[in-house]
């Protein structure tokens, strides 16, 4: 029995080891204060959402909830303020799979808020399904939702100067793809519904949040406003719920095991959303709270500009 125990010690140690050392990731060391200031957050009502949220919040923000379900976000709502002791932070209805929705919500942000500091795009998923409009569900959500939110809020940021946009991506963006063809024929970057698409569907949406921050940052030269995506680690969130349910079992044990928290998660969203001297990074992608490079279809301007093109045409911006 005692060599059981003494082996069981070994793995514990070896394994908090390598999680504290190779997994736990780097901390935003920025000590900005927000006050004043507004943020935006998307699927703010849980996981490293509303840790950023809550962050921002510490840091004496109006931090705007920005999230589909009521009833979850009024409940990270009272969460935040009761942990922050600020109470400016507030629910906007907000569902990213429904242009309808976005146009609504930035019509009430922009009769109700004077500035906007901060406009972090966090929300994503990944499962089968169709957005209001009939796309793909990953596409719809992870990018063309954002990107129609961001557009009709960049007058705002302008406005207000020296202001940011941080794109939540992920590093499965080297799986990605764009294919306008098919994205055309089908409003979707893939051409079918199985776990395997979904998963492929997630990747390139991904890629479009990189590819969307390049040429963001291309129109935003000299405007006073910047932008980052980044990759936050791999973490313990609820990305997943719409995945099948044998999948998510089989993945649970790893993800206990392996993912970060949410807490260690938002830590690369704060560095790009707070730390000070960065704007010359305009652009790029981050992980572990430093620069990243990307590969070279994330680099390639012309597919940045074409999806920029494309999503405009499919937002009814053009």
């Amino acid at each position: 029995m005692s060599v059981f125990l003494v082996c069981l010690a070994a793995v514990v140690a070896l394994y908090l080891l390598i999680y504290y050392n190779f997994l736990k990731g780097s901390r935003c060391k920025s000590t900005a204060m927000l006050t004043g200031k507004t943020a935006i957050v998307t699927g703010a009502n849980t996981g490293i959402g509303k840790t950023t949220a809550l962050e921002l919040a510490k840091r004496g923000a109006r931090v705007i909830l920005a999230c589909r379900s009521k009833e979850r976000a009024e409940a990270a709502v009272y969460d935040i303020r009761r942990e922050s002791g600020n109470n400016q932070v507030v629910y906007m209805h907000l569902d990213l799979a429904s242009l309808r929705s976005v146009r609504s919500f930035t019509e009430t942000f922009l009769k109700q808020e004077p500035r906007l500091d901060l406009l972090i795009n966090n929300a994503g998923v990944i499962g089968s399904g169709r957005t209001e409009e009939g796309f793909g569900l990953a596409f719809g959500v992870n990018h063309l939702g954002h990107f129609l939110l961001t557009c009709l809020l960049l007058e705002r940021l302008k406005q207000t100067g020296s202001a940011r946009v941080v794109n939540v991506s992920a590093l499965l963006y080297h799986l990605g793809s764009v294919h306008f063809p098919t994205l055309a024929a089908l409003k979707d970057l893939v051409s079918g519904q199985s776990t395997l698409d979904n998963i492929q569907a997630y990747c390139s949406s991904k890629l479009c949040n990189v590819l969307f921050t390049r040429e963001l940052a291309n129109r935003l030269e000299g405007s006073g406003v910047t932008c980052y995506s980044l990759h936050p680690g791999v973490i313990r969130t609820e990305i997943g719920r719409n995945m099948s349910l044998w999948l998510r079992l089989l993945t649970v044990p790893l993800i206990w095991l392996f993912f970060l928290d949410a807490e260690s998660g938002a830590q690369t969203t704060l560095h790009c959303s707070l730390q000070e001297g960065i704007e010359s990074l305009n652009g790029r992608f981050f992980s572990d709270c430093a620069v990243l490079e990307v590969n070279a279809k994330a680099r390639d301007d012309a597919l940045a500009k074409k999806l920029w093109e494309e999503s405009e045409r499919l937002c009814g911006l053009s």
